[in-house]
């Protein structure tokens, strides 16, 4: 029954995915040519019309919203859910972890069929390579959580391995793209983008703190709290008050 409904997942998925790719895009053609005009011979920075402009932020939104908080967002939701001891919190933290995942690939794999319907690929500088490379591993991932081994199952280690480390990398390959990309914009454009940029690093920040505290939260509230073996005395003699002592030595005079 789980493995039919991954797979029914997979395939909506992969539907969705192909109606991305053919869909037209009206002015894709004008839209290219105005982007490629705006670039004169001299290396002056781009004139763009409205409509790139606007093209060319929604390609940063769709981008910034997958790398830079949905991805983050699902990595910390498993770990929550692996500090967790309640099995309903546990699977609420899984589904949510995956809604995530999949809406973070959905958003950039419509930003990467904008930017290959609308813009120029000439794939010559870092931010279009690196992109291409994503995309690419991007959609391994969900592939293999769909296809994830049940436990005790000898491979599921090696799956478990697999999936953690090229989540944290494509995860961390994407923040760094998008840098990329906000700097790319600033040399073509010349247009400032030190808020985008502070504004990125503040969420990088803060979500990698959060990530860090999960592991050390319940080690942080337990040092308010004495240990129960400290409570307890080392041994079972009966102590007695010094004046009790001094009484039974009186007696045994």
């Amino acid at each position: 029954m789980l493995a039919s409904r991954r797979k029914l997942l997979l395939v909506c998925t992969s539907f969705v995915i192909l109606s991305l790719l053919v869909a037209p895009s009206n002015g894709a053609s004008n839209s290219t040519g105005a982007l490629n005009l705006s670039h004169n011979k001299t290396g002056n920075p781009l004139e763009m019309t409205p409509k790139v402009s606007f093209q060319l932020k929604l390609h940063a939104l769709f981008h910034w919203s997958s790398f830079g908080f949905l991805m983050p967002l699902g990595i910390i939701l498993v770990r929550m859910s692996s500090k967790s001891r309640n099995g309903g919190c546990i699977r609420l933290l899984f589904y949510c972890h995956v809604i995530s995942q999949v809406a973070a690939v959905l958003l950039a794999t419509g930003g990467a069929v904008l930017s290959l319907m609308n813009f120029e690929n000439s794939f010559s500088n870092s931010h279009q390579r690196v992109g291409l490379a994503l995309y690419g591993v991007m959609w391994l991932q969900p592939i293999i959580g769909f296809f994830r081994p049940e436990r005790g199952v000898k491979v599921r280690s090696l799956w478990y391995f697999f999936h953690w480390f090229l989540g944290i990398a494509i995860c961390a390959t994407g923040i760094v793209n998008v840098y990329i990309g906000l700097r790319t914009y600033h040399e073509r454009t010349t247009k400032s983008v030190r808020l985008w940029t502070g504004l990125l690093t503040v969420e990088v920040i803060f979500l990698a703190f959060f990530y860090l505290m999960i592991d050390r939260w319940s080690y942080m509230m337990k040092q308010g709290h004495a240990a129960v073996e400290q409570l307890r005395p080392t041994d079972n003699r009966r102590t007695y008050p010094t004046t009790l002592k001094k009484e039974l030595a009186m007696v045994q005079e």
